[in-house]
């Protein structure tokens, strides 16, 4: 069972634990004696938190910086006691700790009483959905095991947990001198209740959510070409529900369906299902193409969650704000995407849970109510429907900044193509011939390269160049004017001198990109102008990951470039630079 024990620094989580190691024999033979040997050796009283704290850095700055895991075993059951930094500048780690964990433990220092971080510690514990908690009641002895102490903590916190919709147990202990861990204390006779190891067992196992809809977030997609071995196996871990060979799954937020073919495992004897809590891998009876980030759903079961706007609880750990206008990363299951903050609805002190109702931007510790927007639709559960596909932890400059849960699901404008794409993906009829085997005996990977600008800057020009250039070279590619898109399959909805219909047209270049990729080709495209918006709806329907976007001349759009060709440009420097650009990505072969 995962245990996670968190609580402010210096209140002697590290000590319990330590103690608890020792009191239940769960120490390796002659570790104690060891850490006593080396106290004695560097003139350092013995405590019980150094068989704990192994990091150097913990052991000479005595703060707990990691979420560490713990071993051992009682007659019950075996745990796993997940450590959560209790420091303030590492509240981040307890996030990522606590979300693995079924139950927690919450530690207060007797002498100082209620901190800052105790009530945020038990706000983000409830955030994350972690009902079962017990309080323990720290260094007892300092304050001479005095009740009226501990019954003034006890009152003081559950009146907030009260607030925030938990009840729980508090125990009175001392790591130090050992009472309540293992066994009770005659110096705590006015106590009657649990020792702390009591509290653990009674802890009720969270079943795993085996009935609840599959999901599977694909972590990966291997291939095998070893002695003519062809499978292509999905690999993840099941987070709810169950599998079989032989069910019919659907891949989000694409569509894509297929059915089971068999289950694999690494040298285990054969399978024919998996449940939720496992990792598993499998294959399919037809090949389609599916990338990490993905969810596999059983089809007829709910489906998840399919949206680039999303309503959520977010705690915010990062030095600087989390403001409007500034793309962060958003991770969700294995699926990682570039998200902004669109607006914040309220703001609560997880110290005190006061609300504020108008903020542009989350600070340092503040729990927030907002909406954030995606840049590419990802799937996803709202958290009260299957938690562990409805977390998500927001990376700034490649630190955890933020994390919190989803709670709703907003309708964003990709939602008629998605519908459209979904549908097509569903009654799509697949080629014997996988794009993997087309990429490798082309010899690149199927690429949409657009090319954009203001009008009459070149783009044409450097687009067919690019195309000569590739062909040259050898290479599976064709240039594809927009022109070639509105006056053939867009011809019945042109409405000449207008950009009407500009979402179909869009949508009709994007399908027809998608077949020429399907093929594996590299596709050279020329449009006006894009904009980010525009995009999104190319984004949503081309299949594939790779969309190389080249901005020609001045006064650009807001879309996301990948290669900007200034003024003045020079023809053969700029092929060259769109050749070293496909290279670098691996796209084409780079000598």
């Amino acid at each position: 069972m995962n245990i996670v024990i968190a609580g402010h620094v210096d209140h002697g989580k590290s000590t319990i634990i330590g103690r608890l190691l020792a009191d239940t024999g769960s120490l390796p033979k002659g570790k104690l004696e060891h850490i006593r040997q080396t106290c004695r050796r560097n003139s350092k009283p013995f405590e019980y938190a150094f068989l704990l704290d192994a990091l150097k850095d913990e052991q000479s700055q005595g703060i707990t910086i990691d979420s560490a895991r713990v071993f051992f075993s009682t007659s019950a059951r075996d745990y796993i006691i997940i450590d959560a930094p209790g420091h303030i500048d590492f509240l981040r780690n307890m996030v990522t700790g606590a979300s693995r964990a079924e139950a927690a433990l919450v530690v207060i220092d007797a002498v100082e009483g209620v901190q800052e971080n105790s009530r945020r510690h038990g706000y983000m514990l409830s955030m994350l959905g972690i009902r079962q908690i017990v309080v323990l009641v720290s260094k007892m002895d300092l304050v001479e095991y005095s009740k009226d102490t501990f019954d003034r903590i006890m009152a003081e916190y559950t009146r907030f947990l009260a607030e925030i919709g938990i009840t729980c147990d508090f125990v009175p202990v001392s790591g130090k001198a050992g009472d309540n861990i293992a066994v009770g204390s005659e110096r705590l006779g006015w106590y009657t209740g649990r020792t702390v190891l009591q509290a653990l067992d009674a802890f009720e196992k969270e079943p795993q959510p085996v009935d609840k809809p599959f999901r599977m977030p694909v972590q990966d997609v291997y291939k095998f070409t070893r002695a003519g071995d062809k499978r292509r196996i999905v690999a993840g871990t099941i987070e709810s529900g169950r599998i079989a060979a032989g069910d019919e799954v659907v891949f989000y937020p694409s569509g894509k369906t297929s059915t089971i073919k068999s289950i694999e495992g690494f040298n285990q004897p054969p399978q024919t299902s998996a449940q939720a809590g496992q990792p598993c891998a499998f294959t399919l009876d037809r090949q389609i193409y599916v990338t990490r980030g993905e969810i596999a759903a059983r089809q007829k079961q709910t489906k998840p969650r399919v949206t680039s706007r999303i309503r959520a609880s977010l705690f915010w750990m990062g030095a600087k704000p989390m403001i409007k206008d500034k793309t962060y990363l958003i991770k969700v299951g294995t699926a990682k995407q570039p998200v902004e903050l669109d607006e914040v609805k309220r703001v609560i002190n997880a110290s005190d849970l006061s609300s504020t109702e108008a903020k542009n931007c989350i600070e340092y510790h503040d729990v927030a109510e907002c909406i954030l927007s995606v840049h590419r639709a990802v799937a996803f559960d709202c958290a009260d429907e299957i938690a562990a596909t409805g977390r998500f932890v927001i990376v700034d400059d490649y630190e955890i900044c933020g994390g919190g849960i989803i709670t709703e699901a907003l309708t964003d404008t990709q939602l008629w193509m998605r519908d459209y794409v979904m549908t097509r993906n569903y009654k799509w009829q697949t080629s014997t011939i996988s794009r993997e085997d087309r990429a490798e005996r082309y010899n690149q990977k199927p690429t949409l390269v657009l090319v954009t600008g203001r009008k009459d800057v070149g783009k044409k020009t450097i687009a067919k160049a690019v195309e000569a250039r590739l062909f040259a070279d050898g290479k599976i590619v064709y240039f594809m004017g927009i022109g070639n898109i509105l006056y053939g399959v867009d011809a019945d909805i042109k409405v000449a001198g207008t950009a009407e219909n500009r979402d179909e047209h869009l949508r009709r270049l994007a399908e027809v990109a998608n077949i020429m990729l399907d093929a594996g080709t590299i596709l050279v495209v020329t449009a006006i102008a894009l904009t980010q918006s525009d995009l999104d709806i190319i984004s949503a329907a081309v299949d594939t990951d790779s969309i190389e976007v080249v901005w020609v001349g001045p006064n650009l759009t807001d879309v996301n470039y990948d290669l900007l060709v200034s003024e003045g440009w020079d023809l053969n420097d700029t092929v060259e630079e769109v050749k070293m650009m496909l290279q670098d990505k691996g796209i084409i072969f780079k000598p």
